[in-house]
């Protein structure tokens, strides 16, 4: 596998509604590589958080069904027993959560839980468990460890919290850590120093993070690649500098229009029509993002399209962004009202 951390291979996602299964995460295929930030955008509701909580079969099964494969140090973690999945689970892949407030215990101490992987994934005795949860959370950053470490999560700020949950996820210096919106609640300095220590931590520990998020100034900030997700497809996988230097996809392009920016030199902020479609009315065939560019002729849609290659290391999802343009350009090719030729 080279330098090939994980491997995802057909991945469907399915959520029973109504007594029939729904796809919400629809045939993704990825690679994560060694020491990689690889960060997974879009819109609320495309299927991001879905398929982070696949990688380890973290849903709920009595309504869940997963396939295809998910392939980590020569396993296939979908084919895995559960008593085999959880000695991956906190050792080799671990997660940061979106809300620590709602992770976190809140019968529990601090400590404590970030000791709960140390019991389970190593021999250490209760005084090495205790020091080893102590030396996190000064790694993490936190002030006065030994206190925190006997602190009850309302207790910590929001900031604190998530360091706490970062700390759990570095327990057994996992090879793989995913981060599902970890600076979502937080205002913006407490956003920046967390994202400061992911990239410390990730250099000191040689991990890799898949990072999921809406938010595109911390992707740009922080993703070495970028796959962009919409209805639980990947509609665009390119280096991070390809994305924002030269988006192809409609719906990347309409993503990065949206974020307002002083240099863009137009009052003009791009609003994309209409909302990610529910699982119910998630249409099957054809380009999932047409119905939100209706200006876009429908010959130029691919009935079943599927992720190509269009420049090295550059891969798009259906054929219509050769022609898309937004709704208030003028359609390339016409003449505009002054005469000129666009």
């Amino acid at each position: 596998m080279g330098d090939t951390l994980l491997q995802i291979k057909n991945l469907r996602t399915s959520f029973r509604v109504g007594g029939q299964y729904y796809a919400a995460v629809d045939g993704v295929d990825l690679t994560v590589n060694k020491n990689e930030t690889f960060a997974i955008v879009g819109e609320s509701g495309c299927g991001k958080s879905a398929m982070a909580l696949s990688i380890t079969r973290l849903h709920n099964l009595d309504y869940t069904r997963i396939e295809g494969e998910v392939n980590f140090d020569g396993k296939n973690l979908i084919s895995l027993s559960e008593r085999a999945l959880n000695k991956v689970r906190g050792h080799d892949i671990s997660m940061v959560f979106q809300d620590p407030l709602t992770s976190l215990n809140p019968l529990f101490r601090v400590g404590p839980q970030i000791e709960e992987s140390l019991v389970y994934h190593t021999d250490m005795g209760p005084v090495e468990r205790k020091n080893r949860a102590i030396e996190l959370l000064d790694e993490v950053g936190i002030e006065n460890p030994s206190l925190a470490h006997s602190m009850y999560p309302h207790e910590l700020s929001g900031g604190m919290r998530q360091r706490a949950m970062i700390a759990i996820g570095l327990s057994c210096s996992p090879a793989l850590i995913i981060c599902d919106e970890p600076t979502t609640a937080l205002d913006v300095t407490i956003q920046a120093q967390i994202l400061d220590l992911l990239r410390k931590l990730k250099k000191e520990h040689e991990s890799s993070i898949i990072l999921i998020t809406h938010d595109l100034g911390v992707v740009a900030e922080m993703a070495d690649r970028i796959a962009v997700m919409y209805a639980g497809q990947i509609v665009e996988l390119a280096s991070c500098h390809d994305i924002f230097s030269n988006p192809l996809h409609p719906y990347t392009r309409s993503l990065i229009s949206s974020i307002p920016s002083k240099d863009s030199g137009s009052s003009r902020l791009h609003v994309i029509q209409g909302t990610v479609p529910s699982l119910k009315n998630l249409p099957r065939k054809g380009c999932r993002f047409s119905p939100r560019i209706p200006w876009i002729d429908k010959s130029t849609h691919e009935e079943d399209p599927t992720l190509k290659e269009v420049e090295p290391n550059h891969f798009v999802l259906c054929s219509c962004y050769k022609d898309f343009y937004f709704n208030y350009e003028v359609k390339p090719g016409r003449v505009s009202k002054a005469g000129e030729g666009v």
